[in-house]
């Protein structure tokens, strides 16, 4: 040591996986000491070979702030008081003797458990243990529910068994791609890098895109599809019509490997191009374009998500997309077959342990008495043990606990006050529950307010497991650094807890049911209840996948490596080895327009953050492509309506209603309007989109229909306006906040970097910034609550105009560095409905030295200011220093290499493409 401080811990790598979406990309953990310092794509992945998207690579950013995380479990004794921290032996104690107590009062079906695809599966297997083999409900679903299990559903009655029969080798060797419901470039931006590579190596591959909106995926296709919401089913049952019709379907392999044509060549009669291009709103020779390519084409690969799940008759849009690739045998070879790209990280891992109210372990299926009795000997438990009844699946089961029939809930790692559809029931459920346990590692959620019992868990990097990505591969999880405060695993805090509860209610004779002490025990077990079943991986453990790396199932003992493809012999999972066709007639949304909301609202995500934004939340840099929550709409239809750009308007359904600031865009056609689903009451005085959203669901499935609602869109006339702003701690500043946005018409938060930062670099000054609107102003105590919050009471580096009697309040705050002036805070008010902020906050969040007097911030011009979004998040490259370089002939490949941008991560290229391609004369 040179005696000018301490030494630095020694820098540590650890391999695990992303924690965002279902691509399961490998990264690599930097960690010195107890904190993670940086992270990287790891190379030898097979998901992703070192790619990483905006999110995946500010992972560190995430976690090297304890800001917000829960740290110690917590008690109340009544609900109208607040939670105290206590120890772990007394949350422990209380929980499972206040379950046990419901349990013996009421009987186990009154008690439920709704869980995350963001577990790892070792944690979700316990889970699944305690309710259906312990307590005996299976009342345990999981918010999968919300994302996959209409297409869990659909390959199941297709195939016989889950799991797409894909892999991502196929998207190099696809020649034709079809999206359907799936903005890949948002949702899944490293699959889509290895989509774009591959059509550049050959030029001949075509894509299709279903979607009602010009996303930048549409943006890339050779045909876009641009149907009207809802009508998937009638797209393709129109599609395979032409098919049959012209007689480019695999007559040999539908009369020996299926069963069912027959029946759904009788529907398809009726299903003409002509008419089923009529109910979807495109042109028919589109519609036979799209089904020639896809019929006749040497490897055809469909890409689907939300967009088809995400409905009340989603088992259908499954089926209907399946049946093409069935009846073309468009599957079971390279580059062929219907890919389910999963929402979450470990949504298969969950399917894969039964962690859903309508499936058991391995793939079993509740009501069927042979597979209760496999789990039963495997489980040791008594004959008659497991219940035969299907659990309650996400809507119902908190409709339950609205009606009191389910007395308790335990919510682990995902926030139902924000992802649930009609938020409002589900917030009078928690409100009405008898007991409400929490789970969760990140305090600042929706959700968390309504526990009577919180348990801090540990999260992303602390974490030892496995997860299953989209394509049926197993991925060792690693903590690199421990557990902070007093989190504990959540495999760990659901095995004390049953343990208890084992205690009290098992009978004699009864052996131990949760003796494993570690994730890999828990995993052995695991694997014993899948042998012999469609995804056999009796031939791994963790050692195996610690000596090999990630494995694709199934992989029976024995194998020496995982399957890639499934069903390539014409062998299916079925009684008798064939798939099934089914009769899939198209049905309209589960809620039409009328005169009263004439408009239907889409939902859909953001390029550069995940869920509800409790772990990208805390990352300013990704809100710079889109830092505020906004409504598209066409700008036609917002003329009409005399609505401009910014301005405030209330979005009402038969459910409920929220404010948004507007925003005029052709990516959505005239009728419809689009809103992104991940802000929550965090960052809003609403809690979301979801406060309108239809909760009607699929009878199958029960999947509800997140992704359509009728709505109508009208002006919010707001009287007094505010805006603030202000550099420093922003996470500490948003805790401070939150609380007062309930106060307000409207309230939304949004987080800023400051200046351009280096490359690869996180590290730039952030801002809070704060966007209030009210009918009147708002009371001085709450103005006073708002100063102590951001620290912007006045001082002698604060210059402020004040107009009582108008209610007009300008403020600004200063700070000198070698004589020169920066702003470091602001807070403006103005009245009107139509107040129209001026251009200062732009100049604020320039990073640029202030010039001339200070009391010139106060003459500020009120004018319209267009936003110049960031693109690049990487580079921090606006989108008017893109288009300057368009303007001079700048191709992607000039952007790159004169800006930088899309050569990090690469998640701009598809805006990149679009915004060069806007250029290019017609």
């Amino acid at each position: 040591m040179d005696g000018a401080g301490p030494a630095r811990s020694a820098r540590t790598v650890t391999r695990s996986t992303c924690c965002y979406c279902g691509v399961g990309c490998g990264v690599l953990i930097e960690s010195e000491g107890e904190r993670i310092v940086g992270v990287a794509g790891d190379p030898q992945h097979p998901a992703n070979h070192g790619r990483l998207c905006s999110k995946g690579r500010t992972l560190a950013e995430t976690a090297r702030n304890l800001h917000g995380r829960v740290l110690q479990p917590e008690l109340r004794a009544q609900r109208h008081e607040q939670r105290r921290p206590v120890d772990w032996g007394l949350a422990l104690d209380t929980v499972s003797a206040r379950l046990a107590d419901i349990i013996e009062r009421h009987g186990p079906d009154s008690v439920a458990f709704y869980i995350s695809g963001q577990l790892l599966t070792e944690d979700y297997y316990v889970f699944n243990k305690l309710a259906k083999g312990l307590i005996g409900t299976n009342n345990i679903d999981t918010n999968s529910r919300l994302c996959m299990s209409s297409a869990v559903t659909g390959y199941k009655l297709a195939f016989g068994a889950d799991g797409p029969p894909t892999c991502y080798e196929d998207l190099e060797h696809a020649k034709t791609v079809l999206f359907a419901g799936s903005n890949a470039a948002y949702a899944h931006p490293v699959l889509f890098r290895r989509l774009e590579e591959a059509r550049e190596r050959d030029p001949d591959v075509r894509w299709i895109v279903i979607d009602p909106r010009r996303t930048d995926t549409a943006a890339m296709a050779d045909l876009h599809l641009a149907i009207q919401p809802g009508t998937d089913v009638a797209l393709f049952n129109g599609m395979l019509h032409h098919l049959i019709w012209e007689g480019w379907v695999d007559a040999d392999f539908i009369a020996h490997h299926t069963t069912g044509f027959d029946e759904l060549k009788q529907l398809l009669r009726d299903y003409t191009p002509r008419m089923a291009a009529e109910i979807c709103g495109i042109s028919a020779a589109d519609l036979i374009t799209a089904a020639e390519w896809f019929g006749r084409s040497p490897a055809t690969l469909s890409l689907y998500c939300m967009g088809l799940n995400q409905s009340a008759h989603g088992t259908d849009k499954n089926l209907a997309l399946i049946q093409l690739h069935l009846a073309t045998r468009q599957l079971g070879r390279p580059g062929a077959g219907p890919f389910s790209l999963t929402g979450q990280p470990n949504a298969m891992g969950g399917r894969e342990v039964g962690g859903m109210a309508t499936m058991l372990a391995a793939h079993r299926d509740i009501t069927n008495a042979t597979h209760r009795a496999e789990v039963e000997q495997l489980w040791k438990l008594a004959p008659g043990s497991l219940s035969p009844r299907p659990g309650l699946a996400a809507v119902e089961l908190f409709e339950a606990v609205r009606s009191g029939k389910v007395k308790a809930v335990w919510i682990a790692c995902t926030n139902p006050v924000h992802s649930m559809p009609d938020i409002a029931r589900v917030r009078d459920a928690l409100q009405r529950a008898e007991y409400v346990i929490v789970q969760e590692a990140f305090r600042d959620t929706d959700t968390v307010p309504y526990a009577d019992v919180l348990l801090p868990a540990t999260t992303w990097g602390e974490k030892d497991g496995t997860v299953t990505n989209s394509e049926r591969r197993i991925s060792r999880v690693r903590a690199a650094v421990p557990a902070p405060g007093q989190a504990r695993h959540d495999w760990w805090i659901v095995r004390e807890v049953a343990r208890r509860i084992e205690a009290r209610l098992a009978g004699p004779g009864t052996g131990p049911m949760f003796a494993f002490d570690t994730p890999a025990q828990i995993f052995d077990e695991h694997t014993a209840l899948t042998i012999g079943r469609d995804l056999d991986i009796g031939g791994l453990d963790h050692a195996r996948l610690e000596a090999d790396g990630p494995q694709q199932w199934p992989f029976p003992s024995g194998s020496r490596q995982g399957q890639a493809r499934r069903y390539a012999d014409g062998r299916f999972a079925t009684a008798d080895g064939r798939a099934c066709f089914h009769v899939t007639p198209f049905r309209p949304v589960a809620e039409p327009i009328s005169a009263r909301y004439p408009l239907r609202l889409l939902t859909g995500r953001l390029r550069d953050q995940w869920h509800g934004m409790s772990r990208t939340g805390r990352v300013p840099q990704l809100f710079a492509h889109s830092p505020e929550p906004s409504l598209h709409m066409h700008p036609d239809d917002a003329a009409r309506r005399g609505l401009k750009a910014g301005e405030l308007v209330r979005v009402a359904s038969a459910r409920g209603e929220l404010v948004l600031p507007l925003e005029p865009s052709d990516e959505v056609g005239s009728g419809t309007v689009f809103a992104a689903m991940h802000w929550s009451g965090q960052f809003l005085s609403s809690g979301g989109i979801n406060e309108v959203s239809q909760p009607a669901t699929d009878s199958r499935s029960q999947q509800p229909e997140l992704k359509h609602a009728a709505v109508r869109v009208e002006k919010a006339g707001f009287g007094w306006h505010l805006q603030a702003a202000r550099r420093g701690d922003v996470l500490a500043m948003r805790k401070a906040v939150q609380p007062l946005l309930k106060a307000c018409g409207y309230a939304g938060i949004g987080l800023h970097v400051e200046r351009t930062v280096e490359a690869d670099a996180f590290d730039g000054p952030a801002w809070l910034v704060l966007r209030i609107a009210a009918d009147a102003p708002m009371p001085m105590q709450w103005l006073q609550a708002l100063d102590d919050a951001l620290d912007l009471a006045a001082g002698p580096d604060t210059l402020e105009y004040r107009d009582a009697r108008r209610g007009l309040l300008k403020r600004v705050a200063w700070r000198a560095d070698d004589n020169t002036s920066f702003i470091d805070g602001l807070l403006w008010t103005e009245t009107g409905s139509g107040a129209v902020f001026g251009s200062l906050l732009q100049r604020v969040l320039s990073g640029h030295p202030w010039q001339g007097s200070r009391l010139a911030a106060f003459s500020t011009a009120a004018v319209d200011v267009v936003r110049d979004p960031v693109v690049c998040v990487c580079r921090q490259v606006a989108e008017s220093t893109i288009r300057e370089c368009v303007a001079m002939g700048a191709g992607v490949a000039e952007l790159k290499q004169q800006l930088g941008c899309g050569t990090v991560c690469g998640s701009c290229i598809p805006q990149l493409t679009r915004l060069a391609r806007q250029a290019q004369p017609a």
